[in-house]
C-alpha cells in the first residue's frame, strides 16, 4: 500500500467537504439568477410600457452574471459538469490515465491557484484602481473576491481529487469519468 493509500479515507472526507463548499456557491448563484430575472423583467416592462430604460440595468446584470459564473465554477467542478474527453482511457487504458489524470489535476490546481491569487490581488485594489461599474459605481471588489473564492474552492477540490487518485493508484479512481 502506498503512502497515499494509507490516508485514502481522509482524502475521501476532504473531497466530500470540498464538494459541499462548492454547493454553498449554488445558493448564491441561484439568488443571482433570480436577481437577473427580476432585473430583466423590470427592464423589459420599463422599456416597452413606459418607453424609458433603466440606467443601472447593465451594471446589475453584469455583476449578477459574475456571481452566476462563480457559482458555476465552484459547483460545476464538484458535480462533474465540466467538459471532458476520455480518449486516452479508451485507447491506452488505466495505466496511462493514472499518470495523465495526476498531471492534469496538478496543472489544474496550479492554474486555479494563480487565477485565484490574481483575482484577490487585483480585487483588493478597489476604488483607487477605478474598479467600479460605469453608471451607478458598484465596486468590483466583492465580485473579484467571489470569483477568486470559487476558483480556490475548485482548486481545493482538484487537490483532493489528485490525492485521492494517488491513494487509488492500484485500484479504480473514484473520480474517473465513466465510459
Amino acid at each position: 500500500m502506498t503512502v497515499f493509500g494509507n490516508c485514502r479515507d481522509r482524502f475521501e472526507r476532504a473531497e466530500t467537504y470540498c464538494r459541499r463548499l462548492g454547493t454553498a456557491f449554488l445558493a448564491a448563484g441561484g439568488i443571482a439568477l433570480a436577481v437577473l430575472l427580476g432585473v430583466t423583467v423590470a427592464e423589459v416592462f420599463r422599456r416597452y410600457a413606459m418607453n424609458d430604460s433603466l440606467l443601472w440595468i447593465e451594471d446589475i446584470s453584469t455583476m449578477s452574471l459574475t456571481v452566476v459564473v462563480a457559482a458555476a465554477i465552484a459547483y460545476g467542478g464538484g458535480a462533474g459538469s465540466h467538459v471532458s474527453v476520455n480518449l486516452i482511457a479508451r485507447f491506452l487504458g488505466r495505466p496511462v490515465t493514472r499518470i495523465t489524470d495526476a498531471v492534469a489535476r496538478l496543472l489544474g490546481v496550479g492554474v486555479t491557484a494563480v487565477a485565484a491569487y490574481a483575482l484577490f490581488a487585483h480585487g483588493s485594489c478597489g476604488l483607487p484602481c477605478g474598479a467600479v461599474t460605469g453608471s451607478v459605481s458598484i465596486p468590483h471588489r466583492p465580485f473579484y473576491y467571489a470569483l477568486g473564492a470559487s476558483l480556490a474552492t475548485y482548486g481545493l477540490l482538484l487537490a483532493t481529487q489528485l490525492l485521492l487518485g494517488l491513494a487509488a493508484w492500484h485500484t479504480e479512481d473514484p473520480n474517473e469519468p465513466a465510459e
